[in-house]
């Protein structure tokens, strides 16, 4: 899907219009909406802005990291130009930045230096469905500014699994939906209580799906040690494929090549569950 096509354009009009309005909205997207990353660049010129900052909360560094890397590729940049981001230990920001993707515990760090959140003109909530201490903190210090120094702040929440009606009414906030497109999923279970220890089975099970299927294949584990068993496992039996793990801490240009597509080869990714968050690996066909 081209970025031109995302279904997040079919409700941007709307949100312009909700957020020139009102000082909180809600958006509700399916998951590669474009929300994460094309809606913070097309808010960029919005004359309420004001040219200053937008702020993005992101519940986990590997989706901080990547939302802002895909968005500094959209404007044909380097991140830390336009868009950087702040996780923990790690800062990439420049002078000229004006997107700043952050992880929520560093929201209420910089709420602490500056309370008044001075040069910032919005701040969006992503992934708000996990809901989390700080993201509540993070929210309820947000909307105090809003009350008492800032009229001019505007806050952004946003989900694809949200339930937008109910805080819509609880904060007073218009709520928008952007429809996703629904594709045919199937599936197939493997036998009952396989034999053998997991890497095993889940090599077993890859092996067959790369027989069975075209496309790229994505691979949920408990955790790195698995990861790593598993990899060895199917690089024996399958020279002929990419393998790249998915997990918080890799090197941005690890997990990179998990999530870009890869023209020449088939690529299997093994990923802990964070890659359920919002991030979008590009040419998956099997989950395993």
């Amino acid at each position: 899907m081209s970025e031109a096509s995302l279904p997040i354009y079919s409700v941007l009009p709307a949100l312009r219009k909700a957020l020139e309005a009102h000082r909180t909205a809600i958006l509700q997207a399916p998951p590669s909406a474009g929300k994460s990353t094309v809606l913070p660049l097309e808010l960029l010129g919005e004359p309420w802005l004001k040219g200053q900052k937008i702020w993005m909360l992101q519940p986990r560094r590997l989706a901080a990291r990547n939302v802002a890397a895909r968005m500094a590729d959209l404007l044909g940049e380097q991140v830390g130009q336009t868009v950087g981001y702040q996780v923990r230990f790690e800062r990439r920001v420049g002078p000229a930045t004006r997107i700043e993707v952050l992880t929520e515990g560093i929201l209420t760090r910089r709420l602490q230096h500056n309370p008044g959140l001075e040069g910032v003109g919005l701040v969006i909530f992503d992934e708000f469905h996990e809901r989390s201490l700080q993201a509540d903190l993070g929210l309820v210090l947000c909307r105090e500014v809003q009350e008492t120094l800032r009229q001019d702040l505007r806050l952004l929440l946003m989900s694809a699994t949200l339930d937008g009606e109910g805080l819509g009414r609880h904060l007073g906030a218009p709520v928008l939906t952007a429809e996703g497109r629904q594709y045919p999923v199937e599936i197939r279970y493997l036998p009952k209580d396989p034999e053998g220890p997991l890497p095993g089975v889940v090599a077993g099970a890859v092996s067959r799906a790369l027989a069975e299927h075209e496309g790229d294949v994505l691979v949920f584990l408990p955790g790195v040690a698995e990861i790593t068993r598993v990899e060895r496992l199917l690089a024996l039996r399958h020279p002929e494929v990419k393998l790249t793990p998915l997990y918080g801490d890799l090197p941005l240009s690890a997990q990179q090549a998990a999530i870009l597509p890869d023209p020449a080869r088939r690529k299997v990714v093994l990923a802990t569950s964070i890659a359920e968050t919002s991030l979008t690996i590009e040419g998956i066909r099997v989950v395993v």
